[in-house]
């Protein structure tokens, strides 16, 4: 029978467990505990492992399989996206304002709470200053429409949340982002789990042994840098 790891803040940042170990209920669930320090998330997304959980809940680390991703050059331009890029005045920039991105994505949404909890959004934070974690931002008229943030690790970009204030502004920040992925050499870009929004913009699911091997493949090499 499977048992989920738990892991004390005075361990190795480095000590997960084989993702393949990963509980088949809940789908994914493989260690508990820890911290949120920088060195335990950047061990964390080498090895394909990221937090999730709910205020009030230990820190929950998950590895779904399958893994849902998207591989820029395989992203999904609908022709009614195509002309909100051009037509709406929409301007996209690059790690000009991580704060007010997170924020957006810990915004309460319908009558759902957040999983972005004051501590996570601290840790995000701090991985942004040490040019781990970036956001894309989406404006109209001067105002954040939208956005999305994640971590870059080698060739991959983990997505982690994305918002929008206005129709089609996360969709914008996903597409600046793909487009953007070659000339910063990234290679795929993790979705973590399905959903329609993504399925739309052609996102796709991976077994988990598959996105495993891309980790080597592409590599998770720190590679800390600001973009503009």
């Amino acid at each position: 029978m499977k048992r989920i790891t738990w892991l004390s803040p005075a361990e190795d940042p480095d000590g997960f467990p084989d993702p393949e170990h990963a509980l088949d209920e809940p789908p994914g669930l493989l260690a508990a505990g820890g911290d949120l320090s920088p060195a335990r998330l950047l061990g964390a997304y080498r090895r394909g492992i990221f937090p999730w959980y709910s205020p009030g809940q230990p820190i929950l680390w998950w590895a779904p399989d399958p893994r849902e991703v998207l591989f820029p050059d395989r992203f999904r331009r609908s022709r009614s996206l195509s002309k909100a890029i051009r037509n709406r005045g929409f301007t996209v920039s690059f790690d000009s304002d991580f704060e007010a991105v997170i924020d957006g994505c810990a915004a309460p949404r319908g009558t759902g709470g957040t999983w972005i909890t004051r501590e996570m959004r601290a840790a995000y934070v701090t991985l942004h200053a040490l040019g781990h974690a970036h956001s894309i931002e989406v404006r109209r008229g001067g105002a954040l429409a939208g956005g999305c943030y994640g971590v870059a690790l080698g060739a991959l970009f983990f997505g982690e949340s994305m918002f929008s204030r206005e129709r089609d502004a996360s969709k914008v920040a996903l597409a600046a982002l793909a487009d953007s992925a070659p000339a910063r050499g990234i290679g795929l870009i993790d979705c973590q789990l399905a959903s329609p929004h993504l399925r739309s913009l052609g996102s796709e699911p991976l077994p988990r042994a598959q996105f495993t091997a891309l980790l080597g493949q592409l590599g998770t090499a720190e590679r800390p840098e600001h973009w503009t």
